[in-house]
C-alpha cells in the first residue's frame, strides 16, 4: 500500500501528523516557495551536525533559500553567478531545475540517513497553486524515495497539476476525496469583516476561506490599497528575502502605486529569477510587469518584453516569443530594443525554433542589422562589446551552415578586440564565452590538441563551472586519453546538482575501457534521475544480459514498457528473454510487434529471422536477415548468420560470398567462419579452396589460444 497521500479538496485544519509541513503557494515566494520552506526548516540545524553534507548541496540550498548565504555561505563560485546583470551573457537551460530538484531529493535521502530517529513526515499544502518548480520538485521527490523513511503528503484544492505530477500521485499516493479530507468547520455565528479582511491581507491572497475572500472583494479599494501597502512595508522590513519573489510584489501590484514600486519589485523578480534560469517564474513576473508599465515607458517595457520572450523561447514556445519581438520591434526604433530582439530573433532561426521552422540565412540577415546597429553605439565600450556579442551570434550561424573558418575568424577578432579595447575586469564571463566558443569550433575542424587547449583555459578562468569539464571529457575521451577523460567526468559530477548526460556519458567512455560495472553503474545512475531516458535503458538491459544478469533486466524492461509500451527495441528485448525461457510463440509475437513500431529493428529482424529458420521457414529468414544486413553491412554476424542460411539452403554460392565479406570485417570471428566457408567450397567441389580455409582456420585458432593464454 502507498505510504504517500494526496489531500484534494479545501485545506483544512485536519490531516496527518507532520514532521514539517509548508505551504507551496506561489504567491508567498514564488519559485521554490515549498521546497525553499523546506530547507529552511532543515538546513539550519542539519548545519550545525552536519556540515559537510549542507556544503555539498550548497547550490540547490541557496537557489531554493537564498537567505541562507548568511548561515552556510556562498556556494562555489562561477563568472556566471559573478557577473553583474548588465554582463551575464550566459543563460541556464530549463532542465537546470531538474538537476536542483534531485540535488535536494539527495540531501534529504543523506540527511534522513544520518538524522535516524524514525521517518520524516513532510506536507506540502496549495501544490496547485505552485511555481512549476515545487510541481517539477514534488514530482520528483514521490518517484525517487521509494524504499526511503521519509512520508508525504500533499494537499491540491483541485485545479489542474502537470502530467509528470499527475502520473507520480496516481502511481505513489493514496488519494483523498474532499469528503474524506478533514475540513474547517463553521459555528453559523458572523464574523467581524474586519477581521476576515485583515486575515486574508495576512495569508498574502492565499487563503481558500470563502469569508476571507468575499469580506476582502467587499472592502472599500482605499481600505486595501492601505493594507496591501502596510503588509509590502512589513514583509520589505522583516521578512526573508525570498518573500520579494512572491508576497512583496503581489502586494506592490495592488497597493498605490503598481507603475513605481511594484514595477521596481518585478524587475528585480525577473532578474534574479532569469539570472538562475527559472523560466516559468520569469514568463510569470515579466507578464505582471508588462501589465504595470506604461509602453510609454520604453526602455523598461521591451526589457521586460525582452525577458518574456527569453523565458518562453526557453520553456519551448519559441513561436510565442518570436511574436513577442515581433511586437518590440513594430513598436521601438530605438537602437537597443532593435539590437537584442534582432539577436534573439536570429538565436530562434538558428538553434531554438523547431529543425523545420530553423533558417540559418534568415538568422545571418538579422545578425548582419544587429551588427551595424552596435557599429553605432556612441559610448565605445558599449560599441567593442556589443560589436563582438553579435558578431559571436554569427559565429554560431556560420557553424550551423558549415563555414567552420569563418565561424573561428569571428570568435578569435573577438577575443583579439575585448583584450584590446576594455579594460582587463571588465565582461570577464563573456570572455570565456568567446574561449569556449573557439574550443568548440576548433573541435569541430578536428584540431582536437587546440581545442582542449582552449577548454583548459577557460576551466582555468571559471574553475567552478560543470560543464566545461564534461565537455573537455568528451574531447579528451576521442583524443583517447581515457583516465584524464574520467577525471573530468569525475569533477562534473562533483561540481553540481545531478545531470543524467553525465553518467551517461561516462558509461560509454567505462564501456569502451572494459569497465562494464563502471558503466553498469553509471546507466543505472541514469534511469534513477530520468526514467524515460530509453538510450541509457537500453543500454543497460545491453549491459547485463551481456554479463549474464537476466534477472536484473526484468524490472528495468517493465518499467521501460510502461513508459514507452510501443518501443522496438524493449519489445525485442522481452521477445528475446522469451526465447531464452523456451517460448518461442511468445517470442515471435514481440518481435512481429516490435517490427509493426520500426520496421528497422536490427535485432528484431534477426530474432523473426532465427524462429523462421528454426521453424523450416528459410524464405522468411533470408528476407529478414537480408533487410538487416542492408541496415547494418559492418556487422559480421548478421552476414555469418546469412551465409549460414543460404549454407542451409543449399545456396553455397552465396554462402561463400557472405562469408568472405565477413572475414573484412572488424570483431569476425575468423576461424569459424574459415571453417564454415570450406564446407561450401567442399560442396561446390572446390577441394583446393576448402584445404586452403582449414589450414589458415587452425592457424587461426592456435594464434588466438595463444593470444588468450598470454593475457
Amino acid at each position: 500500500m502507498n505510504t504517500h497521500l494526496w489531500r484534494s479538496g479545501p485545506n483544512g485544519p485536519g490531516g496527518e501528523p507532520a514532521d514539517v509541513t509548508v505551504g507551496c503557494h506561489r504567491r508567498l515566494r514564488g519559485p521554490y516557495t515549498g521546497a525553499g520552506s523546506l530547507v529552511r526548516a532543515l538546513v539550519p540545524a542539519a548545519y550545525e551536525r552536519w556540515p559537510e553534507l549542507v556544503r555539498a548541496h550548497a547550490i540547490e540550498i541557496l537557489t531554493m533559500a537564498p537567505e541562507l548565504k548568511d548561515r552556510i555561505g556562498a556556494a562555489p563560485e562561477t563568472l556566471t553567478s559573478l557577473a553583474a546583470p548588465e554582463e551575464r551573457t550566459r543563460i541556464y537551460a530549463a532542465v537546470r531545475t531538474r538537476r536542483l530538484a534531485h540535488g535536494l531529493v539527495e540531501f534529504l535521502h543523506s540527511y534522513t540517513n544520518l538524522r535516524g530517529s524514525g521517518p520524516l513526515g513532510l506536507r506540502f499544502t496549495d501544490i496547485d497553486e505552485a511555481d512549476p518548480t515545487d510541481q517539477e520538485f514534488l514530482a520528483i521527490l514521490l518517484r525517487r524515495i521509494q524504499g526511503m523513511p521519509i512520508s508525504v503528503t500533499v494537499g491540491s484544492r483541485g485545479g489542474d497539476l502537470p502530467d509528470e505530477l499527475v502520473s507520480a500521485l496516481a502511481r505513489y499516493a493514496t488519494r483523498l476525496t474532499p469528503a474524506q479530507t478533514a475540513t474547517a468547520t463553521t459555528t453559523g455565528a458572523p464574523q467581524d469583516p474586519g477581521r476576515l479582511l485583515s486575515a486574508y491581507i495576512a495569508s498574502d491572497g492565499t487563503s481558500d476561506d470563502p469569508d476571507e475572500l468575499a469580506a476582502y472583494e467587499a472592502a472599500d479599494p482605499a481600505l486595501r490599497t492601505t493594507l496591501h501597502d502596510e503588509r509590502a512595508a512589513l514583509l520589505l522590513r522583516d521578512g526573508d528575502w525570498s518573500l520579494r519573489l512572491g508576497a512583496v510584489p503581489y502586494h506592490l501590484e495592488r497597493g498605490s502605486d503598481p507603475a513605481g514600486a511594484a514595477n521596481e519589485a518585478l524587475h528585480e523578480a525577473v532578474y534574479y529569477t532569469a539570472g538562475l534560469g527559472l523560466w516559468h517564474a520569469v514568463l510569470d513576473y515579466s507578464d505582471r510587469a508588462r501589465a504595470v508599465v506604461d509602453p510609454e515607458q520604453a526602455e523598461r517595457y521591451w526589457d521586460f518584453s525582452g525577458k518574456m520572450g527569453s523565458s518562453l523561447a526557453m520553456l519551448g514556445r519559441t513561436q510565442e516569443a518570436e511574436k513577442l519581438y515581433l511586437e518590440v520591434r513594430a513598436r521601438y526604433a530605438l537602437p537597443m530594443a532593435q539590437m537584442f530582439t534582432g539577436y534573439f530573433m536570429a538565436m530562434l532561426y538558428t538553434r531554438l525554433h523547431p529543425a523545420e521552422l530553423r533558417d540559418h540565412q534568415l538568422a545571418k540577415s538579422y545578425l548582419s542589422n544587429t551588427i551595424t546597429l552596435a557599429s553605432l553605439l556612441p559610448d565605445a565600450e558599449e560599441r567593442t562589446f556589443h560589436s563582438v556579442f553579435q558578431r559571436n551570434g554569427m559565429a554560431l550561424v556560420e557553424m550551423h551552415l558549415g563555414n567552420m573558418s569563418e565561424a573561428l575568424r569571428l570568435v578569435d577578432t573577438g577575443i583579439t578586440r575585448l583584450d584590446a579595447e576594455l579594460p582587463a575586469d571588465r565582461h570577464r564571463l563573456h570572455r570565456s564565452v568567446l574561449v569556449h566558443n573557439r574550443g568548440r569550433v576548433l573541435a569541430a575542424l578536428g584540431r582536437l590538441p587546440a581545442a582542449l587547449a582552449d577548454l583548459t583555459t577557460v576551466i582555468g578562468l571559471d574553475p567552478n563551472y560543470p560543464d566545461y569539464y564534461f565537455e573537455r571529457a568528451g574531447l579528451l575521451h576521442k583524443a583517447g586519453q581515457n583516465s584524464a577523460a574520467l577525471a573530468d567526468y569525475d569533477t562534473a559530477i562533483s561540481l553540481s546538482p545531478p545531470f543524467w548526460e553525465v553518467h551517461f556519458n561516462r558509461a560509454d567512455l567505462r564501456a569502451k575501457t572494459g569497465d562494464t560495472e563502471g558503466a553498469i553503474a553509471d546507466l543505472h545512475r541514469v534511469v534513477e534521475l530520468e526514467p524515460a531516458e530509453l538510450d541509457a535503458r537500453v543500454n543497460l538491459i545491453s549491459l547485463l544480459l551481456e554479463t549474464g544478469q537476466a534477472k536484473a533486466v526484468e524490472p528495468l524492461l517493465r518499467e521501460g514498457l510502461r513508459l514507452t509500451p510501443d518501443d522496438a527495441r524493449l519489445l525485442q528485448v522481452r521477445g528475446q528473454l522469451a526465447w531464452d525461457a523456451g517460448s518461442a510463440d511468445s517470442a515471435r509475437h514481440d518481435f512481429e510487434l516490435a517490427l509493426e513500431n520500426d520496421p528497422d529493428c536490427v535485432p528484431a529482424l534477426a530474432g523473426r529471422a532465427a524462429l523462421a529458420f528454426d521453424s523450416g521457414d528459410i524464405d522468411t529468414a533470408l528476407r529478414d536477415l537480408t533487410r538487416a544486413v542492408e541496415l547494418e553491412p559492418g556487422d559480421p554476424d548478421l552476414r555469418y548468420n546469412r551465409a549460414y542460411v543460404h549454407q542451409a539452403a543449399e545456396q553455397w554460392q552465396a554462402a561463400v560470398d557472405d562469408y568472405t565479406l565477413a572475414l573484412g570485417l572488424p570483431g569476425a570471428d575468423q576461424a569459424e567462419l574459415l571453417r564454415q566457408r570450406a564446407t561450401c567450397h567442399r560442396a561446390l567441389g572446390d577441394r583446393e579452396a576448402e584445404r586452403t580455409d582449414l589450414e589458415a582456420a587452425t592457424r587461426t585458432a592456435a594464434g588466438s589460444a595463444v593470444s588468450a593464454g598470454a593475457a
